[in-house]
């Protein structure tokens, strides 16, 4: 979720709880300018990859987080993240949304956009949404409040006070809801939703910015045997419509989902391709799976 849609969260929180607040500062309870969201450009993508990383290298006090990694992902493609604690996993999807920034080595989002002369929230604009392990949703605000949050929109002072769904926006809404599985609880404080729900939630709330990559780090840790089958669900319907980093540990929900494994490990690609070619690679079983 990008800095600026959370700021604009806790002020609809503050608002909320304080509703007579509101008319106690020049630009109604808001700050002038919360939102910096700029227009996303087109991603070119003729070239057959939406996400493309090259001898990128990253080291933290001496130890070497990143060590020339090169990766790529196709249009529409789930790719699965796999390598054990400290692989580099984290750190990767950390350079990719312009949290860290490499020593060395190229990061373009399709053929033309170079991520590395861009930040946090313009990376967001471009569209590539970053969904953590742990969920982030405001939960004194309901499921349909946070989706028309994150609603991409211009969130300018006098926009904002006098924004109302139209007839497009509200079908995506809709339709987003039932993508999601939280057409029933349209009306529900996020707070009273499950872990999983609540994992859903946030999904929804980066679809709704249209994404055309997805960053999707342990999506289904602390969820039920249902709702990580759900979420299975979810992920395969988005696969073709956005392309999907998934980073897991579970390997039964990899095996559910993917087509291409990625196995990380020293902060560098040890082996790539099918879940079942990657769990007989005897590199990945010393490392990672264990015998």
């Amino acid at each position: 979720m990008t800095p600026d849609l959370m700021d604009e969260g806790a002020r609809r929180i503050q608002a909320k709880l304080a509703p007579a607040a509101l008319g106690q500062t020049e630009s109604g309870g808001r700050a002038a300018g919360f939102s910096r969201i700029a227009t996303p450009g087109e991603v070119d993508i003729t070239h057959g990859r939406i996400l493309y990383l090259e001898d990128v290298n990253v080291s933290f006090d001496g130890f070497k987080a990143i060590n020339n990694l090169s990766l790529d992902i196709a249009p529409g493609e789930l790719r699965c993240i796999i390598g054990p604690n400290g692989a580099g996993k984290t750190t990767m999807m950390d350079i990719i949304t312009g949290k860290t920034r490499p020593d060395s080595g190229t990061v373009y989002f399709g053929s033309t956009i170079d991520l590395l002369r861009h930040n946090e929230p313009e990376i967001a604009s471009l569209g590539i949404g970053r969904k953590f392990q742990k969920p982030t949703v405001f939960e004194q605000l309901s499921v349909f409040e946070n989706l028309e949050l994150a609603l991409k929109t211009h969130k300018g002072v006098k926009s904002s006070m006098f924004f109302r769904l139209d007839s497009a926006q509200s079908d995506r809404l809709a339709e987003i809801l039932h993508t999601i599985h939280l057409a029933d609880s349209v009306a529900r404080m996020a707070g009273n939703l499950s872990h999983g729900q609540k994992q859903w939630l946030e999904i929804g709330m980066l679809l709704m910015q249209d994404p055309k990559l997805l960053l999707l780090d342990e999506p289904v840790a602390g969820m039920t045997d249902e709702e990580t089958a759900r979420t299975a669900e979810l992920f395969l319907t988005l696969k073709g419509k956005h392309s999907l980093m998934v980073v897991e540990h579970d390997m039964s929900f990899i095996r559910t989902i993917s087509e291409i494994v990625t196995v990380l490990c020293d902060g560098a690609v040890l082996a790539q391709g099918t879940l079942d070619q990657v769990q007989a690679d005897e590199r990945v079983i010393e490392v990672y799976l264990g015998r």
